[in-house]
């Protein structure tokens, strides 16, 4: 055949031939026009999503992207009903760490291990399980599959105000005034006069001893006395044994221990020394807090570090932040290192497809493009999450782990002491029955003892409803 002819009908067969340019406008091509919808809490991981890599994906695959981030009870609450009602507004939801029990037990989520399987052609290339970091682990079934695609993680640390604590003037005072030196808090005591001093130096001023995520009547409070101050103690998993179905010591657990409630009493009594705004505070505000520089010291959700550390737009003490391990009891750290206990709470969530959802070929190729290794590193940077093994050793990471005092570092080399909620399917009934006892004891209507003392015995009356443990 002439030369002509044969270049003639080349161009003929690339003409008829699709003009994708890569996998993700391939897998699109079908699905042109579908507009996926989703739900999250308002988060800077959760913004970062809907901002930069929803367009991105709308970009890369002609599917329209239409995210709603909320409040956190807003979140939980328009999710669930959806499912509840089979509904099918969302085609994505957010599945916190603590609550995919709950919702497995529901039958709620697709597999999406299952779905990739079944749809070898919505397989992305760059998406593998294996790149996750263990915290994938949270949102396996019974046999291991995947029912969520990790989209943040974080730990809650303690930050502390460098600026404040490395002052000569206050090393001076706080050594005169309590016999040694001063220094980030490696116990109970220490924070607790570490708080005294820094919210007694002048009553003029806005700066407070500690924050307290205290609000009393928000689900906050329950989470930072059970995940973050009563595994310092050594309470872990709530002080439940979920076996037995037992919160109270005579029947076994321990959420009414002598050390829960040394625990608690340690709690509420930083309020004396915390801003006001702390009866009010959730993980949002207490990250504010911190970053209006109202505060020396607190325990703050990790997925805030990097910026209150790095963006003098929206935090005030840049370059003054320091990170460190909360302090705990001792025994504590050497039973995480064990196993057998934890230090603090492994916080995170991922996306997942609810069996209701009338878009799940698109949702699914959805979480997938967040998933990529390629879109985590700018993800990190902006909202203080890591989900990737190889996020940590990106230049852009280590850049910003340098200005937040090795927060990154802490993650990737202690996270394993920290541990996300216990595998409770009754999450949600048994902390509203509790948390309660727990905003009395905010308030002081309630003292410490009184307030888990019944805490514990609501506990198993609602694990008993709900047939756990016969007590």
């Amino acid at each position: 055949m002439p030369k002509l002819l044969l270049a003639t009908s080349a161009i003929a067969v690339a003409l008829s031939a699709p003009a994708y340019a890569d996998f993700w406008s391939d897998a699109g091509a079908n699905l042109q026009g579908v507009t996926i919808r989703g739900v999250s809490e308002s988060t800077p991981p959760s913004n970062y999503v809907r901002d930069v890599l929803a367009p991105q994906f709308t970009e890369a695959t002609g599917i329209e992207v239409e995210f709603e981030t909320t409040s956190w009870d807003q979140m939980f609450d328009k999710a669930i009903k959806d499912m509840e009602a089979g509904s099918g507004i969302y085609d994505f939801v957010y599945i916190e760490q603590d609550i995919i029990y709950s919702y497995l037990a529901r039958d709620f989520l697709v597999n999406i291990s299952d779905a990739l399987e079944a749809n070898p052609s919505l397989q992305a290339p760059d998406f593998s399980i294996e790149d996750f970091t263990t915290f994938i682990d949270n949102f396996r079934g019974a046999d291991g599959d995947i029912f969520g695609v990790p989209m943040e993680a974080f730990i809650k640390v303690y930050l502390y105000r460098k600026d404040l604590f490395e002052d000569p003037a206050h090393q001076e005072a706080f050594k005169a005034k309590y016999g040694y030196d001063l220094a980030p808090a490696t116990t109970f005591d220490q924070w607790r006069d570490n708080a005294e001093y820094f919210a007694n130096l002048d009553p003029n001023d806005e700066l407070w001893g500690t924050t307290v995520q205290a609000a009393s009547g928000h689900p906050a409070a329950f989470y930072e006395f059970f995940e973050s101050i009563a595994p310092t103690y050594g309470v872990y998993d709530w002080g439940i044994d979920m076996a037995k179905g037992a919160a109270t010591v005579e029947k076994g657990g321990r959420m009414n221990s002598p050390e829960a409630k040394e625990a608690l009493a340690f709690w509420v009594g930083l309020l004396d020394f915390a801003p006001p705004e702390a009866t009010a505070s959730t993980w949002d505000e207490v990250a504010s807090t911190f970053a209006a520089g109202r505060a020396a010291q607190g325990w703050v959700y990790g997925e805030n570090a990097a910026w209150v550390a790095t963006n003098p737009e929206k935090s005030t003490v840049v370059g003054k932040v320091g990170v460190a391990l909360p302090p705990m009891n001792p025994g504590v750290m050497e039973e995480a290192e064990a196993g057998e206990g934890y230090i603090g709470y492994y916080d995170g969530g991922a996306f997942g497809i609810p069996h209701s959802s009338k878009n799940k070929e698109a949702a699914l190729l959805w979480l997938q493009f967040i998933g990529q290794p390629s879109v985590q590193a700018d993800w990190a940077v902006a909202g203080s999450r890591v989900v990737h093994q190889a996020t940590f050793d990106d230049p852009k990471v280590k850049e910003v782990d340098a200005m937040a005092d090795g927060y990154f570092t802490m993650m990737k080399e202690q996270g394993h002491l920290f541990k996300g909620a216990p595998e409770f399917p009754f999450h949600a009934q048994v902390r509203e029955a509790v948390a309660p006892f727990i905003y009395e004891a905010i308030v002081g209507t309630m003292t410490p003892e009184e307030a888990l003392d019944q805490a514990a015995a609501a506990a198993e009356a609602e694990m008993a409803n709900l047939g756990y443990g016969g007590n």
